[in-house]
């Protein structure tokens, strides 16, 4: 065996979680909370420019949250499994992210990634032109919130079923569940509204939950898009970033994809330890998520100048 044989076989050896591993996730929650209970006290007793700090605060810890729920979507945050779900669906709470659903379809992506069976949470067809116009909706598009309202109202009903492959009755019913639960959330924050809590309930959630959609979708873009999409290869279907220590902290370890999705069980924060090999080995990497996004849309204006080049040579034909 080559060296670097050797050396990518380590991307790929199984961790468990260790104390230190889950006294560090622990600690991650302790910041997420103290951090979106200033943006809750900024965005209720502050006047204009505070409160609008406070609710992107807020927006920013939401989806902070999300990304630590990913991470017990794999249970490589605790050392007892059963926590898992519990602390995964009170993370997901603020984003309408459903633990259960999430972990379902997301390790369904783990297993046929590069294939068409591929069943990404995320939405984004990373396998069409990059457009501006492509950019734009999955920035601004409300269409996740618009299907968790459909999967509350049939759990609500019982008539919810898993459309992206199979899953086992327990999981669905922990589904339905969880969707129900959300039902209540709503109602809850509906009847607080009603009865002079409004303003509340619109910035400590509503507005957060509204703002979160661009900052996820700039959150998850790097993870696949402009990549082999149709190899199952990880290290040419995944993008590594090598980030700051802040986008490490604030996308949970999200930007070392390739070591994640090369060992999915690994705790979070032991990945950047296999990141010079992925930053060695892999197809696709970045040095920041600066360098991603200019890529991005130097890609975008690419495709339209190309599209506008072929209108032009239509035109001349006709």
């Amino acid at each position: 065996m080559s060296t670097g044989d050797t050396a990518v076989k380590t991307l790929f050896e199984r961790t468990r979680v260790s104390r230190n591993d889950e006294l560090v996730f622990v600690a991650k929650l302790g910041v997420a909370l103290l951090l979106s209970c200033l943006g809750g006290f900024l965005a209720l007793t502050s006047g204009p420019l505070g409160a609008t700090v406070g609710v992107l605060l807020l927006a920013a810890m939401y989806t902070h949250m999300v990304e630590l729920q990913h991470q017990c979507l794999h249970h490589s945050a605790f050392r007892r499994s059963s926590l898992h779900r519990p602390v995964g669906f009170l993370l997901g709470l603020p984003l309408l992210s459903a633990y259960s659903h999430y972990r379902v379809q997301h390790l369904q992506h783990h297993k046929y990634l590069g294939t068409p069976d591929d069943s990404e949470f995320f939405g984004f067809d990373t396998r069409a032109p990059l457009t501006w116009g492509a950019l734009l909706r999955g920035t601004l598009s409300p269409a996740r919130l618009v299907q968790v309202a459909v999967n509350v109202l049939k759990s609500c009903r019982g008539t919810w079923v898993y459309t992206m492959g199979q899953i086992a009755d327990r999981s669905r019913r922990q589904v339905i569940a969880e969707y129900r639960a959300f039902a209540l959330w709503v109602v809850g924050a509906v009847v607080l509204s009603l009865t002079g809590s409004g303003h509340a309930v619109l910035v400590l959630w509503a507005v957060p939950l509204l703002l979160s959609i661009p900052v996820h979708f700039l959150l998850e873009l790097p993870e696949h898009v402009l990549c082999d999409n149709d190899s199952t290869d990880v290290l040419r279907n995944t993008r590594t970033i090598s980030g700051s220590w802040f986008s490490q902290w604030f996308t949970n370890g999200n930007n070392f994809h390739v070591e994640h999705h090369a060992s999915m069980v690994v705790p979070i924060n032991r990945l950047q330890e296999r990141h010079p090999v992925a930053k060695e080995y892999a197809t696709h990497t970045d040095d920041s998520y600066v360098t991603f996004y200019a890529k991005i849309m130097r890609e975008a204006n690419r495709n339209r100048r190309q599209r506008r080049a072929l209108g032009t040579a239509v035109e001349a034909d006709s």
